[in-house]
């Protein structure tokens, strides 16, 4: 038997964070997606970089720096697609 049950006494809850509309959750996940995205991005333009730096003329070393450069463009570019997406789903979830 629970003791919360057995005296009728309930703890309060505590709540943290509570978001005010379904706009600020969205508005808080896409700033977060973006954020990760970036930072994922940035990672693969590094890496693609220093591959390209170290690759010593060996074609294939340097294809896959491109390959990494290119793969940080697609990551900017979702990442800077985030708000129109966010906005799709927004619509979607209030109809």
């Amino acid at each position: 038997m629970l003791l919360g049950a057995a005296t009728g006494h309930s703890a309060p809850v505590m709540v943290l964070a509570e978001a005010a509309n379904l706009e600020t959750v969205m508005n808080n996940a896409r700033n977060w997606i973006m954020g990760i995205l970036a930072v994922v991005a940035t990672l693969f333009l590094t890496i693609g970089g220093l591959r390209y730096l170290l690759a010593g003329g060996d074609p294939s070393e340097v294809e896959k720096a491109k390959q990494a450069v290119k793969h940080a463009a697609y990551g900017f570019a979702v990442c800077a697609l985030a708000p129109i997406l966010v906005g799709i789903l927004k619509g979607i979830l209030e109809v």
